[in-house]
């Protein structure tokens, strides 16, 4: 390798790093910087619809996956097994091929059910959340309703918190 083309090679490397590090930032004037308000630049907000559909498509995918991923995967290793005993090393290249299919199957099978729990966990906790709240605010009603100062018609105040009447000189 030839100097020039060394120093080619770096200058392109820094030009790389370069572009990585600006696509780390927030050009100015976008927002979303120091100070800026949530409502300027979006808030989250999922619904328990959105996470039950996102954790559906991902357990439909999973089926399919499971179902019709792995249909030629014992074809293919049949195919190399017989490929290698009759003395073809393409057996061994397909052996490895169908091996790598399988591994890189079941990793996006992993995938695909491990988002599916984590929605439906979500979603769980999410509805715990929401029914914890509920029973609070419901319970502060019953505490509030315990304090109303009524004790007879709308409108009258209850004799007990009426200033004590004068006694006469008898």
């Amino acid at each position: 390798m030839a100097w020039e083309e060394w120093e080619q090679l770096k200058a392109q490397a820094l030009e790389r790093q370069g572009a990585q590090m600006r696509l780390n930032q927030v050009e100015p004037g976008m927002g979303g910087g120091p100070g800026s308000a949530p409502s300027s630049y979006g808030d989250l907000r999922v619904s328990q619809d959105d996470l039950a559909t996102i954790g559906e498509h991902a357990f439909d995918l999973f089926e399919r996956l499971s179902s019709k991923g792995s249909v030629a995967v014992p074809s293919s290793q049949q195919a190399a097994g017989d490929l290698t005993e009759q003395g073809f090393v393409l057996g061994s290249g397909l052996q490895h091929v169908a091996k790598r299919w399988e591994d890189q199957l079941n990793s996006l099978r992993d995938a695909c059910a491990h988002i599916s729990n984590h929605m439906r966990v979500t979603r769980k906790l999410h509805q715990g959340d929401e029914h914890y709240i509920s029973r609070q605010l419901t319970s502060i009603d019953v505490l509030d309703a315990g304090f109303d100062e009524r004790a007879g018609k709308p409108g009258e105040k209850n004799p007990v918190y009426l200033p004590p009447k004068k006694r006469g000189n008898n």
